[in-house]
């Protein structure tokens, strides 16, 4: 019996990379599998199909049971949609996996506002409107777990403004929904991960001098393979998995990081309120002696 048996999984951005990986790693655990992808290119361009066909179809001929999804999840009519599919095929939705994404990269002096626009609604956007269904439906049931996507990328990509922002975003969304759903026997958790993907293919060789180019087509059996993201969703989808709430892991390879939440480190506090002399003359001799710049990728 699988570590998934007799749950029914959603799992948006399907079709290919992680999304596949991950669809495919819970059908194999037992768990039944909505798999959606609208079909669009990295830059969110529909395309003539959409993958989540084929995916379901290597699920169906594994054994598996799986149904695909078409819908656009960064809309609240996809949103719900992809839940009340669920529902009807499977009779209930335990699991929501959000990992639909697109790319515009461009520096911040460059962006265009349909850029910033396009990557906020289907990153951002996309995840609110699924968990706004799928918790309506978990919280009757008092049971679930939501497994929201973010990236290292929210800790400062200098040409993803939008991205980065998205998936900052995306923590902050599942901290709040992991306090407000908890109660109900809902947990919220977020994974950043790093594989060979779509995505990273756009990545411009050399950014990264001396390490070898690692892309989607070649990917399969290296520590950059999509499926290697997968157990850690498994078992943040499990019942074992019931009291982890409100926390963000990192898997890459054959590691998984855990990563803290933002939290206070220093703080100075004056007697009354702060004048600008004072203020002046305490910053650099107590702040400024540990400021450091954010990372840099």
């Amino acid at each position: 019996m699988g570590i998934l048996e007799g749950k029914v999984a959603a799992v948006t951005g399907a079709g290919r990379g992680i999304g596949r990986a991950v669809a495919k790693a819970m059908a194999a655990q037992g768990a039944a599998v909505v798999a959606n992808d609208l079909g669009v290119s990295v830059a969110g361009e529909k395309e003539t199909s959409s993958p989540a066909d084929t995916v379901v179809a290597e699920i169906k001929k594994a054994g598996g049971k799986a149904a695909s999804n078409h819908l656009d999840i960064s809309t609240m009519a996809g949103g719900r949609g992809l839940v009340d599919q669920a529902i009807k095929e499977f009779g209930k939705l335990d699991i929501l996996v959000n990992i639909a994404g697109i790319l515009r990269d461009r520096m911040i002096f460059s962006m265009s506002e349909e850029e910033w626009d396009a990557v906020i609604r289907v990153h951002l956007k996309g995840h609110f409107c699924c968990i706004h269904y799928a918790s309506i439906h978990m919280r009757e049931r008092k049971a679930g777990r939501i497994i929201n996507f973010s990236s290292n990328a929210a800790l400062g990509t200098p040409g993803q403004p939008n991205y980065a922002a998205a998936k900052a975003g995306i923590l902050g969304l599942t901290y709040s929904c992991a306090n407000a759903l908890f109660k109900y026997g809902i947990t919220t958790n977020a994974v950043l991960p790093g594989a060979a993907t779509r995505m990273t293919d756009t990545v411009p060789a050399g950014r990264t001098p001396g390490a070898p180019m690692v892309t989607s087509e070649n990917a399969e059996g290296t520590p950059m393979d999509p499926a290697n993201v997968a157990p850690l969703v498994i078992f943040l989808a499990s019942d074992e998995a019931a009291g982890i709430n409100g926390q963000a892991f990192g898997a890459s390879g054959f590691r998984i990081t855990h990563y803290a939440p933002i939290q206070a480190y220093r703080t100075l506090a004056n007697t009354g309120p702060w004048n600008l002399d004072r203020l002046f003359k305490v910053f650099k001799p107590t702040f400024g002696r540990e400021l450091k710049p954010p990372p840099i990728f």
